[in-house]
């Protein structure tokens, strides 16, 4: 069985980077509108307002980092970081 590990991930972003560009910017822009729409589900108050920022914030980041032509580690690292606040966002916002 083949193991899994972060410099493994890093290496497949950084040899197949200019694929995994347009890939990775529509799921996370998916993800990243999905937790939008249950934050806004909630209702609007200043919690809500704050998640909406952590959620808008990440996902404009690393679009930002791509449009930017940053390393490629670094955005590797700004996409788990949005897609984890994202599904945070999600499963907080479900109860």
């Amino acid at each position: 069985m083949k193991t899994i590990s972060i410099k493994a991930l890093i290496d497949e972003f950084n040899y197949n980077r200019y694929m995994y560009i347009p890939l990775t910017i529509i799921f996370q822009s998916c993800l990243g509108s999905i937790a939008a729409m249950m934050i806004l589900s909630q209702g609007t108050n200043l919690v809500s307002g704050i998640e909406l920022t952590i959620c808008v914030s990440t996902c404009m980041i690393y679009n930002a980092a791509l449009l930017a032509q940053l390393k490629s580690n670094l955005t590797f690292w700004l996409l788990v970081v949005s897609l984890l606040a994202n599904t945070l966002l999600i499963v907080i916002n479900l109860f």
